[in-house]
């Protein structure tokens, strides 16, 4: 689309066309929005703000890893009702189990075999002791270099190059934060759910609460407040 590492497949295209087509003959009336039909109109995302109903999906989340062969992709879709998100879904085509999250009801994964598990995000720690992520592709200088110099501050770092499966590790309590310059509705809405209800903190770079119509200002997703807050100082330091 946009780049090399901004990659559009059949798959994506398809797969969002049979989504929406369902979508739309269930809920008629309901706003959809996906990643790929906003890329040929980009005013379909006005009014996801104000929409009384709307479906925000990825199709295929991760179709750089997807187009290389790497089986570290999946299906995201967000809900929102009257501005706010109420529930999100990832779904893992390869493990074929999905990771939910609904408001007020905690998030939960279904496994290949039918079980359904609550899951947790990790239970907090020191910086030192964090292992976490950051999304270099869109940062610009001198934030990029002072993020990249800070994160040794951290214990490890990781990349899986799709929001998907960064979110699942988090929300699964099996690392503790990442860091997101761009926001597109399909890329975060699900998981900034899902991790909230998995018991996590989710804000924008400035603190504010993130909402369906923010498309800048970067998302930092921590094990709780406190640790947003030793993040957010500490990545940014001089």
């Amino acid at each position: 689309k946009t780049s090399a590492a901004d990659l559009v497949t059949e798959a994506d295209v398809n797969a969002e066309r049979l989504i929406t087509a369902r979508l739309r003959e269930r809920y008629p009336d309901a706003m959809v929005v996906g990643e790929e039909a906003c890329s040929d109109d980009p005013a379909l995302l006005s009014g996801l703000g104000d929409a009384a109903l709307a479906f925000v999906i990825d199709p295929v989340d991760g179709t750089f890893n997807f187009a290389s062969g790497v089986p570290l992709f999946g299906v995201m879709a967000g809900v929102v009702v009257n501005g706010e998100t109420v529930a999100g879904i990832i779904h893992d085509p390869v493990g074929k189990d999905w990771l939910i999250g609904a408001k007020g009801a905690g998030s939960h994964i279904r496994h290949a075999h039918g079980a359904l598990e609550k899951v947790r995000v990790a239970a907090p720690v020191p910086m030192s002791q964090m292992t976490g992520a950051v999304s270099w592709q869109f940062l610009q200088e001198p934030e990029r270099s002072r993020l990249a110099r800070n994160q040794t501050k951290t214990l490890s770092q990781f990349s899986y190059r799709c929001a998907a499966h960064e979110y699942r590790l988090l929300a699964s309590g099996h690392a503790h934060f990442v860091l997101y310059n761009k926001l597109m509705p399909w890329d975060h809405l699900a998981g900034a759910l899902i991790h909230q209800e998995a018991g996590g903190h989710v804000a924008r770079i400035d603190g504010s609460a993130y909402l369906p119509s923010h498309v800048d200002g970067g998302l930092l997703v921590a094990p709780d407040k406190q640790s947003w807050d030793e993040l957010r100082r500490e990545l940014w330091a001089e």
